[in-house]
């Protein structure tokens, strides 16, 4: 049995919200954010990205970056200002990417679900990812961008959102410079009572994305409980802003790789190495077009590697869901034993590129000497997500990248 609340959102007016809406804090990287808040004070990554704003000598994850996130967030609620609803309520937010919409609920979910396995994860996180986000909620004491849940639709739930959507102007309409297109509808009272018994009828829900920020929320939830004697379970920091989607409406892209150095090996060693485990040879193509197969990027060149039978018929034979995905059979056979990239949450010689920026992203990496070599993947199902989730099991990190993307500070849960 699944918990959903209302809560009261501190948001942007009207007029200002397509300035205060940015991208998600961890699709940038520094240098990209600070170009992004250079021309506009109201962007809410000077919140989420609050390094942005200081020296580039200030360490990313050091305390005065969070520091200036809850003094930044100060000035944007009096500047923009951002205003905070009178009384919980639900939200609607709609994205439209490519003519393709999708619309989930906004609302809060409880960290106990989280931690019971009600909410079920598919991806284990980063150490350093969890304490950068726990430490920014802490500080600000606000939860500033929705994790990505998905459910099995509940036909109830789909009519209310069909009809709101019918029947009442969007509170905000906007189109981002991305090309997608954002609304948001204020749900009435009246509806809240069928939202929440719904939902209560929902064996699990399923993390798409946001794992760092779900996995945050807990610990700064323990943290607070910890120094607050007059804890009852009731207050705000019990719950985790999120967006609930039906799952038919998703699509995923790939999440790539790129690696900084070749383990000491030449091209012609690494090649080899490759060799016994996958067949490879010289491509034009850049994205692989099926499963078990990969693209990978080498000294300006494109080649194609194709997982060989007997990986296939051992991974055939594993009870476990995840070593079967395509994530797995190149950490497995290729990034650990040949590039000794033992753990990905934790190597430092390996990065991540979500689909969305494109293969070009991958090869101007390699060419600027910024990556050795780089990996395109075919992407994963929802259905695998579902099945991965429902098994118990974990997908490596960086497994699944989802588009389009939810906007931080449009909505911001206070705890």
């Amino acid at each position: 049995m699944a918990v959903i609340k209302p809560f009261k959102a501190l948001r942007p007016q009207k007029e200002i919200a397509s300035k205060v809406a940015s991208v998600p804090y961890d699709v940038v990287n520094r240098e990209e954010a600070k170009q992004l808040v250079a021309d506009n004070e109201l962007s809410f990554l000077r919140i989420g990205r609050a390094e942005a704003t200081l020296d580039d000598s200030v360490d990313a994850y050091s305390p005065e970056v969070y520091k200036k996130a809850k003094e930044n967030l100060g000035y944007l609620i009096e500047k923009a200002p951002l205003v905070q609803d009178d009384k919980p309520r639900f939200y609607l937010y709609q994205l439209i990417m490519d003519g393709r919409p999708q619309t989930g609920i906004a609302a809060t979910f409880s960290v106990d679900d989280y931690e019971n396995n009600v909410i079920l994860k598919h991806e284990n996180t980063r150490k350093e990812k969890e304490d950068d986000r726990t430490n920014h909620i802490v500080s600000t004491s606000a939860q500033t961008g929705p994790v990505f849940l998905t459910y099995k639709g509940v036909s109830k739930v789909n009519e209310v959102v069909d009809n709101i959507i019918n029947s009442q102007e969007p509170e905000y309409d906007f189109t981002t410079e991305d090309n997608i297109t954002h609304k948001i509808w204020l749900l009435p009272e009246e509806i809240n009572t069928v939202i929440i018994d719904e939902i209560k009828n929902v064996k699990n829900l399923y993390i798409a994305d946001g794992h760092h920020r779900a996995a945050s929320a807990w610990r700064a939830r323990n943290e607070k409980r910890n120094i607050n004697p007059a804890h009852n379970g009731d207050e705000e920091y019990n719950y985790f802003l999120a967006v609930l989607f039906p799952a038919e409406q998703l699509k995923i892209l790939a999440y790539n790789r790129v690696v900084k150095d070749s383990n000491g090996q030449s091209k012609e060693e690494f090649l080899s190495q490759i060799s016994d485990k996958f067949t490879v040879e010289k491509s034009d193509e850049k994205e692989p077009a099926e499963t078990k197969t990969f693209c990978m990027y080498l000294d300006g060149e494109w080649y194609k590697l194709k997982a060989r039978d007997s990986i296939i018929a051992s991974n055939s034979l594993s009870d476990n869901i995840g070593e079967k995905l395509d994530v797995s059979i190149l950490q497995n056979f290729l990034l650990n034993p040949i590039l000794d990239i033992d753990d990905p949450r934790t190597n430092k010689r390996i990065d991540f590129v979500g689909g969305i920026r494109g293969t070009k992203e991958l090869e101007k990496l390699v060419n600027e000497g910024k990556a050795s070599v780089a990996f395109s993947l075919h992407p994963l199902s929802v259905d695998d997500l579902i099945n991965i989730s429902d098994a118990g099991e974990k997908m490596p990190p960086k497994s699944t990248w989802f588009e389009p993307k939810l906007r931080d500070g449009l909505l911001i849960h206070l705890i």
